[in-house]
């Protein structure tokens, strides 16, 4: 028996994805976004040097095979990405009809996404009056601030003074299928936030409306506001049993790091680590040592998306690639014989396109523990039948192994 480490690279995209055209940021369609490309592109040509400098610097990705998908994805080489592969590698494609974080993930996790998520306007005010007076009745205010499309830090910036002298919520939304509530940890409270977003999440699911986010926050109007680690998911639960169902099913333990357990409203989930990529790295070699035989790890680590994609920050994105990057002989070195270890991603999310959502992208698939080989073009799905057929479990979802 042995063990699997699905470790989710969140907004890595490769480019190439053959539906790009149907999806947008504002009027642009996402049809040549590449996340990756663009950003070596950028590096390589010196536009990418604040707080780093140089070609991008990513020879362990690389090594697996990272430069070679992202040429089989799109077709083009990206600078500096050049190593001739020594792991198991290829590119996946997704079918679900969203370029969300919870449409990726159940699709890696073998179910793809059986409907279309709705969206909110963008329009001030974003949400429909039922739903603005259930998350005044939650909270106990008469009205909310915010109700607007707006990125969670800039919104913070502008409102946070705001809902430091009246105590409201700030409900925002994005282009993602999304609702989110931010409010000061201590003068609003932890609890009472995580208390109202729970509360409204069965209204907003029905809404398919795909997650209900909790977004905490400290600081004054002196020192500015911060987002804190103790942010919360309240996701529409998957429409079927996912990898990690199965491999429970199997008698199995299943090691959700970051916010997968959120993900997936903490079905098949035994064990949950959370925190910021530093400390999830520092979760994940743990649990290279901890984690017993026949196992699943599943890992995302979300701050490529969060903090750089979002906000169109080509330096801050291949710093956080090179820095993942380093960590990894951590992690191999921990690794058992037998052991597998897959690297892939969620969607893309191109910081030098148009806006700020994510980009509809192939992502690479990167194997560790199995030799050289490679995948070819392969399907989300088929991410999850073959981490099934490696421990040795019997259910394979939507997918096709490809081991």
């Amino acid at each position: 028996m042995t063990r699997a480490f699905l470790v989710v690279m969140d907004s890595v995209g490769i480019g190439g994805a053959p539906d790009a055209d149907r999806f947008f940021n504002g009027d642009r369609p996402d049809t040549g976004s590449n996340t990756l490309l663009h950003i070596a592109r950028a590096c390589a040509e010196g536009r990418a040097e604040d707080g780093r400098s140089g070609p991008l610097a990513l020879p362990n990705l690389d090594a697996l095979g990272l430069g070679a998908a992202v040429n089989l994805a799109c077709g083009e080489a990206a600078p500096n990405l050049d190593a001739t592969p020594t792991g198991v590698w290829g590119a996946a494609e997704e079918v679900s009809p969203g370029k969300d974080t919870p449409s990726g993930h159940w699709e890696i996790a073998g179910v793809p996404v059986p409907w279309d998520w709705s969206y909110f306007p963008d329009t001030q005010p974003s949400f429909p009056p039922d739903l603005t007076a259930a998350i005044c009745e939650a909270a106990g205010v008469d009205r909310i601030l915010g109700d607007k499309h707006a990125s969670g830090t800039v919104i913070l910036d502008e409102l946070g003074a705001e809902h430091m002298r009246t105590g409201l919520p700030i409900v925002y939304t994005s282009a993602d299928s999304v609702l989110q509530i931010a409010a000061h940890e201590e003068l609003f409270g932890l609890d009472r936030l995580l208390d109202l977003c729970r509360a409204i999440a069965p209204m907003v699911h029905e809404m398919r409306v795909g997650r209900v986010i909790a977004r905490p926050f400290v600081g004054n109007t002196e020192t500015g506001f911060t987002r804190t680690t103790n942010r919360r998911d309240f996701a529409v639960n998957p429409p079927a049993p996912t990898l990690c169902d199965w491999v429970q099913a199997a008698g199995r333990k299943v090691h959700a790091v970051g916010k997968i357990g959120d993900i997936f409203a903490h079905q098949g989930i035994d064990t949950l680590r959370k925190g910021a990529d530093a400390a999830l790295m520092e979760h994940l070699i743990d649990l290279m040592d901890e984690a017993g035989e026949g196992d699943l790890v599943f890992a995302n680590f979300v701050e490529f998306d969060a903090r750089f994609g979002h906000r169109r920050d080509i330096s801050g994105y291949a710093r956080a690639l090179e820095w993942f990057d380093r960590q990894l002989p951590r992690v191999f070195d921990r690794a058992r014989p037998g052991d597998l270890i897959l690297f892939t991603a969620d969607h893309g999310n191109d910081p030098s396109w148009t806006g700020t959502d994510h980009t509809r992208e192939r992502v690479p698939v990167l194997i560790h523990g199995l030799g050289p080989g490679q995948i070819g073009l392969c399907g989300f799905s088929d991410i999850a039948a073959s981490m099934a057929e490696h421990l040795g479990v019997s259910e394979r979802g939507a997918g096709r192994s490809f081991l």
